[in-house]
């Protein structure tokens, strides 16, 4: 039997397009063997194999608000810009508002894992559903930490940052491990160029204990272009189902606007339908 597996790319708030699609995977029982995600997409992955429909959305809307979730009283607070510990802990835990159904997780059969980048070797590190239990969601929080915006999170004594900057669409870590064919969800238009890094004197100096690091932002531009058109020559080859979104919404890794989340969102479960007789022609074994 075949091995398929899901890759879901961060992206910050761009995110609620693979909240939608997600959602309507649980609609439909469309599941996988395995399942990678990348910052918000960790996340996301995490709500999904739960089973918690809706659950991403609210997310990205009912508490978008709170000062704790985003801004300079966050930043001032706890040094970070988005709260991981708000939307990863407080909100999450299963004494939160919003708690994760922890158990449901752990007992799907989906391999899980999220990508966080070691911030002493610069090197993409995987983590899988034995790096987590109830009310310690550290590996999500690692894979979302946006280095120069947020501190590193440690894991084990050893500080990480957002996976993004070392692995963005882990496709190639997907297919060693087993996988056969990939579905992948894209935070970006399929014309999408990355441009280098804008404000490096920022990110340089809030990173300045981690030179790897400094390094990644410096080349991000170019191996993200090239991780991108490998994932589109997958495609073609007929390995990977590529989820994009099908129009441009002007959103961005830190647009707090609930309206704009909605919109794109509903564009995830649009192009969904618009493309399921694909997938599913797609994921027969």
């Amino acid at each position: 039997m075949k091995k398929i597996g899901l890759v879901v790319e961060g992206g910050g708030m761009k995110c609620a397009y693979n909240a939608g699609i997600l959602d309507v995977f649980l609609d439909n029982n469309i599941s996988f063997d395995y399942c990678i995600g990348v910052s918000g997409g960790s996340g996301n992955i995490v709500t999904y194999l739960a089973g918690q429909r809706g659950r991403n959305l609210r997310f990205f809307t009912d508490y978008i608000h709170a000062p704790e979730y985003f801004g300079i009283k966050s930043l001032l607070k706890t040094g970070d810009l988005f709260g991981l510990e708000y939307i990863y802990g407080t909100l999450t835990n299963s004494g939160g508002m919003d708690p994760l159904d922890f158990d449901a997780f752990a007992k799907n059969e989906a391999e899980y894992c999220a990508v966080a980048t070691n911030a002493l070797t610069g090197e993409a590190e995987y983590f899988g559903k034995d790096a987590m239990k109830q009310d310690d969601y550290r590996i999500i929080m690692a894979s979302c930490a946006i280095p120069a915006v947020c501190r590193p999170v440690k894991l084990n004594g050893v500080p990480y940052f957002d996976g993004g900057i070392s692995d963005a669409i882990p496709v190639d870590h997907a297919l060693e491990e087993g996988c056969d064919k990939l579905v992948v969800i894209l935070s970006k238009t399929r014309d999408y160029i990355r441009k280098p890094q804008g404000m490096r004197f920022l990110y340089a100096a809030r990173c300045r204990k981690y030179p790897k690091v400094i390094k990644l932002i410096d080349n991000r531009h170019t191996s993200y272009n090239e991780n991108f058109r490998h994932v589109l020559e997958l495609e073609k080859k007929g390995k990977a189902f590529v989820f994009a979104p099908s129009r441009s919404i002007k959103v961005g890794t830190y647009t707090m606007s609930e309206n704009i989340e909605r919109e794109l969102y509903e564009l995830g479960i649009s192009d969904f339908e618009e493309r399921k007789g694909e997938l599913l022609k797609f994921m027969q074994v």
